[in-house]
């Protein structure tokens, strides 16, 4: 069960004031102002900006607890769970993500913060809390998860109408990409000016990334981060999807992370390969003479029985499961495959020490800090359990029945209703987690679509 962590306890490895480097860094670039930022449930930066001084001499912060549970549509849910007085939550900042904000017009710094409640325990609202009281039950385990994501996003032409589909924006000649590019370094040198500054931001942020790919639609691409510890992994990702997205509108594009936002063409996701460490930093998914551990087939079983009731983590908005799609790259079951793409869940070819887990359901879209949280919570109920895993898919797994949710609506029934969600999440996060995801939903559904015109409108 889901129990208050101390948001103190939580972040003990880190200073508890703003170290001499960054009074150094901020000295030097005349930083003026820091976004105090923490990730809502959508992974939406939210927060204030507060003047460097009082920053650095560790000034409280506070904000609405609601904040962190706000829609992608601005509005707020009434739910009972959230409490009618709108109360405060401070803002504490973990000074290890200090940096330039390498976005910003002038000097200007960033760092993220957790969401804590007076009495001291993390905001249960909050998506980087939910991460760390995952981890902490890992923790009191004597276990630590280390987590790589891949993100793929795509970088289209500005739309300035939303009725109109996103276009691929003009390249070096002229013309729009066109066809099958993956993998080609010839499209990798298109957009330089982007790709320079976006490249230096991630330098500037500390975001480790390994490669970057052109993926399989028109400019479409995706950044490997290297694996690391769960929060810091998260963190990296949620200040990468920010600083492209702020990075693109400066050279007149779009960075799009939604998981299928042109239709016909390729999904976006966010592979996340899992493993377990112990205490010795040794992967409990093998055993000492480099063969398979029992632990990794329970946590693949974890991951099967559990993921279903937590879809809504990882597939977060209506768009999202567009994307599952047969034959298209993504998945559209929970079977499992050694060195197996078709699959939903995938173990890659490696060596013991790197033996892992690929969770290739999550959308690009997705919250980090929630489809992280989802994956490892259900892994670990699934080594608690000692599940057994289904027989390894060895052939085509679209051959294999659809068994992901097919919409938004089906999922969210799915959590509102699961009591392994609850227990491994809280009722709190689960109530308003749901109870902002229904009134997204209800959004979606007042409006018209364009298909709606095209088709009902001359023959209804």
């Amino acid at each position: 069960m889901l129990q208050p962590v101390n948001a103190q306890a939580a972040n003990s490895a880190a200073p508890t004031r703003p170290t001499e480097a960054i009074r150094a860094l901020f000295s030097q670039h005349g930083v003026r102002d820091v976004e105090c930022i923490f990730p809502d449930i959508s992974g939406y930066p939210r927060g204030k900006l507060m003047p460097a001084a009082s920053f650095l001499a560790a000034g409280e912060l506070r904000i609405c607890q609601a904040i962190p549970m706000q829609a992608v549509t601005g509005d707020y849910s009434y739910n009972p769970v959230f409490p009618d007085s709108d109360p405060d939550v401070r803002l504490l900042p973990d000074y290890r993500t200090a940096s330039l904000a390498p976005w910003a017009s002038v000097p200007r710094g960033v760092a993220i913060h957790d969401c804590m409640e007076l009495d001291g325990t993390l905001c249960q609202f909050a998506p980087r809390s939910i991460l760390k009281t995952v981890l902490a039950n890992y923790a009191a385990l004597g276990l630590t998860p280390v987590v790589a994501p891949e993100i793929e996003f795509y970088l289209t032409a500005p739309n300035a109408d939303p009725a109109q589909p996103l276009q691929a924006p003009a390249m070096r000649g002229g013309r729009a990409e066109v066809g099958q590019s993956a993998f080609s370094l010839n499209m990798l040198n298109e957009l330089a000016p982007f790709w320079n500054e976006l490249r230096d931001a991630c330098q500037t942020l500390g975001i480790a990334t390994d490669t970057w790919i052109h993926e399989v639609g028109a400019t479409q691409y995706e950044i490997n981060l290297i694996h690391g510890d769960a929060v810091a992994v998260a963190d990296q990702a949620f200040l990468f999807k920010y600083a492209a997205r702020e990075i693109a509108l400066k050279h007149g594009l779009n960075a799009v992370f939604m998981a299928k936002p042109i239709a016909g063409s390729a999904g976006s996701s966010m592979h996340l390969h899992i493993s377990v460490v112990d205490a010795q930093g040794d992967n409990v998914f093998s055993l000492p003479d480099g063969g398979e551990s029992p632990r990794l087939g329970h946590f693949i079983a974890g991951l099967q029985a559990h993921l279903p009731d937590l879809m809504l983590m990882l597939a977060p908005n209506v768009n999202a499961y567009r994307r599952y799609v047969s034959g298209s790259q993504a998945p559209i079951n929970l079977q499992w495959g050694y060195d197996n793409r078709t699959t939903g869940l995938r173990i890659p070819a490696s060596g013991p020490a790197a033996r892992r887990v690929e969770n290739r359901v999550a959308g690009a879209d997705a919250n980090p800090y929630l489809a992280i949280a989802a994956s490892l919570a259900a892994g670990l109920k699934g080594l608690q359990e000692q599940r057994t895993p289904s027989a390894p898919q060895a052939g085509n797994g679209y051959d294999q029945a659809h068994s992901l949710p097919r919409s938004m609506e089906a999922a969210l029934q799915k959590m509102q209703h699961s009591s392994i969600a609850r227990e491994l999440f809280g009722d709190q996060f689960v109530t308003g987690y749901c109870a902002v995801k229904a009134l997204e939903l209800e959004s979606y559904q007042s409006e018209i679509s364009a298909w709606e015109r095209r088709f009902l409108l001359p023959q209804v």
